[in-house]
C-alpha cells in the first residue's frame, strides 16, 4: 500500500469489484478510444465473461486501485492485471475468432493478432508476464500523475512476484506516452488506418491523436 496526496494505491480485493465494475462503466468504457468512437454499449459486451476474466485477475493479487481518502475512499483509479503465458496465444486466437462480432470481440481479434504478432515470451525468452490489461483514472484526477503511479506500482508488483516482463496493449496515445515516461518501450505497433475489413474499410476509427495500437513492454 502506498499514499501521496491523500490518495492510497492498494491491492484490489474481490469485494472491491462491484465498485470497479461501476467504475469502468462511468469512466474507461466512455474513454477509451476504441470504444468511445464506437457508439455502442460497450460495459455490456461480453459482460459475463469479462466479469469472469477480471475476478481471475483479481484472485492473482496483480489489480490496484487508487482511493481518494480525502473523499470517504472514493475510488478514483484501478489497474485490472494479470500472468500471461506461452500457451495464453493460442488461447486468445480462439477465443476472439468466435466471440460475438460486435466491438469488443473486433478488439479482441485484434489484439490477438497483435499479441502473436509482438510474440514477447520468444522475443524475451520468458515463460511467463505481467499483462496490464486495463487502467482508468477518474476524469477529476487526469493530469495529476496517477495513471503513472498505478503504472509504477503495478512494476513493483511484478517484481515481488517473480515476473520478468510487464506489458501493456494502448490503444490511446496518452496511455502510451505515460507509458513510455516511464520507460515501457514500444516493442510493436498497428496503425488502425492500415487494419481494414473484408471491404477495405478500417476497422476503427478513432478520434486524432489515437492512430495506433501500442505493444508497450519493461523488464522487472
Amino acid at each position: 500500500m502506498s499514499s501521496q496526496d491523500n490518495v492510497t494505491i492498494r491491492i484490489m480485493t474481490k469485494d472491491d469489484y462491484p465498485r470497479v465494475k461501476a467504475f469502468m462503466t462511468d469512466d474507461f468504457f466512455t474513454s477509451e478510444p476504441l470504444c468511445q468512437s464506437s457508439g455502442e454499449a460497450m460495459h455490456l459486451q461480453n459482460e459475463k465473461e469479462n466479469d469472469e476474466y477480471h475476478l481471475s485477475m483479481i484472485a492473482q493479487g496483480t489489480c490496484l486501485v487508487a482511493l481518494d481518502e480525502d473523499n470517504g475512499g472514493r475510488l478514483v483509479g484501478l489497474v485490472l492485471a494479470g500472468a500471461q503465458f506461452p500457451e495464453d496465444i493460442e488461447k486468445h486466437r480462439q477465443e476472439a475468432e468466435v466471440m460475438e462480432k460486435n466491438t469488443w470481440g473486433r478488439i479482441c481479434l485484434m489484439l490477438s493478432k497483435i499479441e502473436r504478432e509482438a510474440d514477447l515470451f520468444k522475443r524475451y525468452g520468458i515463460s511467463k508476464l505481467l499483462y496490464s490489461h486495463i487502467t482508468s483514472v477518474d476524469a477529476s484526477m487526469r493530469g495529476r500523475g496517477l495513471g503513472s503511479r498505478l503504472a509504477s506500482r503495478l512494476m513493483d508488483v511484478g517484481r515481488s512476484k517473480g515476473f520478468p516482463v510487464m506489458v501493456a496493449y494502448c490503444t490511446s496515445f496518452y496511455s502510451a506516452r505515460q507509458k513510455e515516461s516511464l520507460g515501457m518501450e514500444c516493442v510493436h505497433s498497428l496503425v488502425y488506418a492500415d487494419y481494414k475489413d473484408d471491404s477495405g474499410r478500417p476497422i476503427f476509427t478513432p478520434a486524432a491523436p489515437h492512430t495506433k495500437a501500442r505493444v508497450m513492454a519493461i523488464k522487472l
